[in-house]
């Protein structure tokens, strides 16, 4: 078999090579195999990622037991709940770019054969599968799992409940002690946020678009099946790297298909659109809103799991976990099991396998939550390319709504509002600016959203953003809205006390003001100076895309 690491050891010119890999410690048998690259974002910061060493550890021996050489790499990574709220969520969405170059170069410069991927959270997932499809070489995903929910009061409870608890505790409705107390017991092991949110929405999708062996998206964290999980990856790659088959004939457009599919299926974050539309870009597999728009009004809802119910990722991995839920949208024709996947065999082979073992957290697709998807995509006169909402989070009676526009031109201003009392029944709260490039980096309004739930108002306020959500979001939360502000958006025009109607079954967003009108407003309008001019957000608001394209560089 013919290796690309060849190029890099093979031959006297390249002793030189060989006596550097000989400085690391590897032996002349060892260089002779084929070499893996295991790209792991251990850190010390994000709870998603302190068991990832075990994980690569167990990776490692797996691709030895295969017969091949394993060396370790690291990227960054960033903790979205620790960053959220406050400048450093700027950095978040940006470090997804950065997460995916860093993949490329290291792979490249040094000529690895395969590699064998280690995220957990947020932008790491995406940013390591864009990667893996721009390189196009063997490659397989293995995460480090999903949290524990914790207990408190009786109740499974996550982070998402502490993030509702500010707002409680804003209304007088929690004390300090109480606050602490949830705080103590909500996150009580490593692992990505116990909840269907962005992390785990990706881990789980890195299944269906073949990259990842089955329960990856749901093995806990702390069960030894995830380091069983591990090693199966290790051996795993070496047998792709044995029969050529690279990313790119994995992430086909019917893989995309099967991802986008599962994602409505089980109500993602709506952050997945982002990140599924800029992994799809990079396999050459493009897919735009109206593609999401088309898959969501055809797959049924089957499984709500926290923030859309009481559920967590341990429920959904003993009912079965993803292939359960792939197997019961195949019943339908809703996915193609003719794709090939990880395990070397088509889709069809792992979901004959599969089984609902709860049909209370997977329901059959005979008895749907919903008959569409758990995403919808929105548009109208206030976001005429788009705007992204997760319908399956949000009560019968928020589904059509108008009311005043309470307008805010950063995140912090809207959450001193919303906690100071200032936000009342009826209201659809505005947050702009806080684009992919006029925030700079599309921060997350995970607290507005909870702070909204918390003073009990997500029953009769809307929250419309040209920002992004949490996957912990509920409500009626509409993000994603294209064109943002600081590119001349219509959602830059509104002003204070505006109706806005919105329309989830419908799918419409509407600024009720005249053609004329906005006109006007229009040509007044004047780009603000942008909030940051220097390091690395300067560059990336200078060139990231729309929203509505994945906010990908070009």
């Amino acid at each position: 078999m013919e290796l690309r690491s060849d190029r890099m050891k093979t031959g006297p010119s390249q002793a030189p090579h060989r006596s550097l890999l000989k400085a690391d410690g590897l032996t002349d048998e060892e260089i002779a195999r084929p070499l893996v690259a295991v790209v792991n974002s251990a850190n010390e910061v994000i709870p998603g990622h302190l068991g990832l060493r075990n994980v690569a550890d167990a990776v490692k021996a797996g691709i030895r037991m295969a017969g091949g050489t394993p060396l370790e790499f690291s990227t960054i990574g960033i903790c979205d709940g620790i960053a959220m709220n406050h400048a450093g969520m700027r950095y978040s969405l940006a470090s997804r770019e950065v997460i995916a170059d860093s993949v490329e170069l290291v792979v490249q410069a040094h000529a690895f054969d395969a590699m064998v991927l280690i995220p957990n959270c947020d932008k790491v997932v995406p940013g390591m599968l864009m990667a893996a499809a721009r390189l196009d070489i063997p490659a397989i995903v293995v995460s480090g799992g999903p949290m524990l929910a914790g207990r408190h009061g009786g109740k499974d409870v996550d982070l998402d409940t502490v993030f509702t608890a500010v707002g409680k505790h804003a209304a007088g409705q929690m004390t300090d002690e109480q606050l602490c107390e949830l705080e103590n017991d909500a996150c009580p092991t490593c692992g990505s946020c116990a909840g269907l949110f962005t992390a785990n929405s990706m881990n789980c999708l890195t299944e269906a678009i073949g990259m990842a062996l089955p329960g990856n998206g749901t093995i806990p964290a702390v069960y030894s099946e995830r380091l069983r999980l591990a090693k199966h990856a290790g051996m795993r790659i070496m047998e792709l790297l044995e029969r050529g088959i690279t990313a790119r004939q994995i992430m086909t457009p019917a893989a995309v298909r099967n991802a986008m599919a599962l994602d409505m299926a089980f109500g993602g974050s709506s952050n997945t659109v982002l990140h599924l539309t800029a992994i799809a870009h990079e396999a050459g597999a493009d897919i735009t809103l109206d593609d999401w728009a088309a898959v969501s009004a055809h797959t049924p809802n089957l499984v709500r799991i926290s923030p859309a119910s009481d559920y967590h990722m341990q429920d959904l991995h003993a009912a079965g976990g993803i292939p359960a839920i792939m197997a019961e949208l195949a019943e339908a024709g809703l996915v193609d099991g003719d794709v090939l996947t990880v395990t070397g065999q088509p889709l069809s082979a792992t979901l004959a396998k599969a089984s609902v073992r709860d049909a209370a957290v997977i329901h059959p697709i005979s008895s749907p939550y919903a008959a569409a998807g758990g995403l919808r995509v929105m548009r109208g006169n206030l976001a005429p390319d788009g705007a992204v909402v997760k319908q399956s989070a949000v009560s019968a009676e928020m589904r059509q709504h108008t009311g005043p526009a309470r307008v805010f031109d950063c995140e912090e201003d809207a959450v001193a509002a919303i906690l100071g009392g200032r936000i009342v029944s009826g209201d659809v709260v505005v947050i702009r600016y806080e684009g992919p490039s006029g925030g700079p980096g599309m921060r997350e309004m995970l607290t507005p959203t909870s702070a909204i739930s918390g003073m009990g108002l997500s029953t009769s306020v809307a929250l419309i953003t040209d920002g992004r959500f949490s996957g912990a979001t509920k409500g009626p939360a509409i993000g994603h809205v294209s064109p943002e502000a600081a590119l001349g958006g219509t959602i830059g025009l509104v002003h204070e006390g505006d109706p806005i109607e919105l329309d989830i079954d419908a799918g419409t967003l509407n600024l009720l003001r005249c053609e004329e009108e906005l006109a006007a407003r229009r040509a007044a309008w004047a780009a603000p100076a942008p909030r940051v001019t220097t390091g690395y957000l300067a560059r990336y608001a200078a060139q990231v895309s729309s929203a509505d394209r994945g906010a990908i560089l070009g």
